[in-house]
């Protein structure tokens, strides 16, 4: 069996290893368009920081590829697909047959439609690339404005105070993390991270880039400017689906598939942050590794093996913020009750969202140790009614309750 896998991504990556642990006369070929070997993305942080250097960054070595007969093709994007002679064709103009394709295209950084955007000094951090772009850019730099409250942009702003620049993060909502917090939990780690040296605006909208042919600053919707010679840009991201369009495989946000991941085309899969399964496009890690796990099953015979959508679960990188957010943390609609429990002076905050009296969703800030439990009740879907009024405070022992319903 030839396979080929188009992405260099913790999907496509794990993919060919369950595919090569099943199987190990597979012929695996990844075609990846970076001139990097495969690095888990959370490291660009580290990197940033200056904690891994860029030679540590791969995750595997030369001979976990080759025990595995794994070939992969780095600096070699693949353009166009044709399923129905089952090849594809690198931007060298190389025709490659194969017998099985995974897309493993992720997803790209979007750049919103800001006047100015197109400056030099303005960037985004998806790669290796920018990140060593980043790196360069900050050391020559005395003020950093990073345009995005969320997971990426309050990560990348605390990695950048290892270098000598005052750093102003712009959301343009009306608190941090919108999507991970609520309200009180936003408000404690914006001051968390305040006392960390950061300006934090929140509620403003950028609405030009200021500078000629470099960015000099920002334009703020209500007229006033914030000086920058560095603009990081951290709006989201969307999922890389042309390559699958131009074949004419059904796309919506992302590139459609089944609990096989299987796409419109048989014998074509998409796992990661270019999949849409049943309407989502999570765009995070746990949700590409079970999507390769079924994927490689899938290619492998292991047809029993379903995809399961997954409890979403997002993880603060920035040290010493222990912040873990999963499931549905701002309900809409009626038969929710909410609980919380907050200790302004240790940094924490918790809070419990439940329907109908089953854990559906969890903030757990500045104290993680009920993580794995919490976990569990919202993946089980259990009753927590009678405990709920106690759950979150200290004195109460999750885990064992936990352990005492099993």
């Amino acid at each position: 069996m030839r396979l080929a896998i188009v992405g260099n991504g913790v999907a496509g990556v794990t993919t060919a290893r369950y595919v090569a642990e099943r199987d190990p006369e597979a012929q695996i070929t990844i075609y990846s368009r970076e001139s990097y070997p495969y690095y888990p993305r959370p490291r660009l942080i580290d990197f940033i920081e200056g904690e891994v250097s860029l030679e540590a960054m791969p995750q595997y070595d030369a001979g976990w590829y080759s025990d595995r007969h794994i070939e992969t093709r780095l600096s070699s994007e693949v353009v166009a697909l044709d399923p129905a002679d089952h090849t594809l064709t690198l931007a060298s103009g190389e025709k490659v047959g194969y017998d099985v394709l995974v897309l493993a295209t992720g997803a790209s950084s979007f750049i919103p439609p800001i006047p100015g955007a197109a400056k030099a000094g303005v960037g985004a951090l998806r790669t290796l690339d920018d990140a060593v772009q980043l790196c360069h850019a900050a050391e020559a730099c005395r003020e950093v404005v990073i345009l995005g409250g969320g997971l990426l942009g309050l990560d990348s702003a605390v990695s950048l105070t290892h270098y000598d620049v005052q750093i102003t993060v712009i959301e343009a909502l009306p608190r941090l993390l919108p999507r991970q917090l609520d309200r009180e939990g936003a408000a404690l780690l914006q001051s968390m991270l305040e006392a960390r040296g950061l300006t934090i605006v929140t509620g403003a909208q950028c609405a030009q880039v200021l500078g000629s042919d470099r960015v000099e600053g920002v334009l703020l919707a209500d007229g006033s400017e914030i000086d920058a010679c560095l603009l990081l840009i951290s709006a989201g991201v969307r999922p890389n689906i042309a390559l699958a369009q131009g074949a004419g495989l059904a796309c919506n946000r992302g590139i459609l598939v089944d609990a096989r991941m299987m796409t419109s085309v048989p014998g074509i899969y998409a796992v990661g942050d270019c999949a849409e399964y049943d309407g989502h496009v999570w765009g995070i890690i746990p949700a590409a590794l079970a999507q390769a796990r079924v994927a490689g099953a899938q290619i492998t015979g292991g047809t029993d093996v379903l995809y399961t959508d997954i409890v979403p679960s997002t993880t603060l990188k920035v040290s010493g913020v222990d912040l873990t957010s999963l499931g549905e943390v701002n309900p809409e609609g009626a038969g929710f009750t909410e609980y919380r429990y907050l200790d302004a002076a240790r940094g924490i905050y918790k809070k419990a969202v439940l329907r109908e009296g089953h854990l559906t969703g969890a903030i757990l800030l500045g104290d993680r140790r009920d993580l794995q439990a919490v976990h569990r009740l919202v993946a089980q879907g259990t009753d927590v009614t009678e405990i709920a009024e106690m759950m979150l405070t200290p004195e109460f022992d999750l885990p064992a309750w936990v352990r005492s319903q099993a």
